[in-house]
């Protein structure tokens, strides 16, 4: 076992080491906030700043930050730290599925219950959150983030940086554009272009989103 240590110390960086302890040996979590440190979440010590990975050399990271009202922390924390891709993890839960022909990038986390069905690429530094599908041929952009219980149809697209909420359908076919954020529970029929905030059934435009981060296709 490679030891691993995670960027972030709340629900998503605990539930990864939840994740990750069948494959590699976690050793902590990582967080900027220093009344952190010193402190243990679920079981494991908080090792000091997220810039403290840079003095271990041969432990793997994942970042594993971001919600929906930051959802571009997790790009600009890896752009930060600077780190080859071959420093960062790729945490698959043993009970998620990956079909014949699907990739996962580094840096990338699969919850328990994920299921990718086939031919689904999946970028770097992506969040797939527990019960998320996705079907044939869907790509899935860096730093994106799919809540728990998300359904994508076939050949979706999720550009760099989107977030899709928490039970949100994306039909097939459809593309949602970088940096924009789907709401939980939307039915999304049409294309989402990029940088915009969309929700309801069917989900439509309720403003643009803010955020600072610079996204990358």
């Amino acid at each position: 076992m490679r030891d691993l240590v995670i960027v972030g110390a709340g629900g998503f960086a605990r539930e990864t080491a939840a994740a990750a302890a069948a494959t590699w040996r976690v050793r902590g979590f990582v967080d900027d906030d220093p009344a952190l440190h010193g402190t243990v979440r679920s079981g494991l010590p908080i090792l000091g700043a997220v810039d403290s990975v840079l003095s271990m050399p041969d432990t793997a990271v994942v970042v594993c930050v971001g919600n929906p009202r930051a959802y571009d922390v997790r790009q600009r924390i890896v752009e930060r730290l600077g780190l080859p891709g071959e420093r960062y993890a790729t945490v698959v839960h043993p009970a998620a599925e990956i079909g014949a022909g699907s990739m996962v990038g580094p840096g990338s986390v699969l919850l328990a219950g994920t299921v990718l069905t086939a031919d689904v690429t999946v970028g770097s530094h992506v969040a797939v959150m527990p019960q998320a599908v996705l079907t044939h041929d869907d790509r899935v952009g860096d730093y994106a983030t799919v809540a728990s219980g998300v359904r994508l149809g076939g050949g979706v697209v999720l550009e760099a940086g989107a977030y899709v909420g928490a039970g949100a359908l994306i039909r097939e076919g459809v593309t949602v554009g970088a940096r924009s954020l789907v709401g939980m529970g939307s039915v999304v029929l049409a294309d989402v272009p990029p940088g915009q905030i969309w929700a309801g059934n069917p989900a439509r435009k309720l403003r643009d989103a803010d955020l600072t981060a610079s996204f990358r296709s």
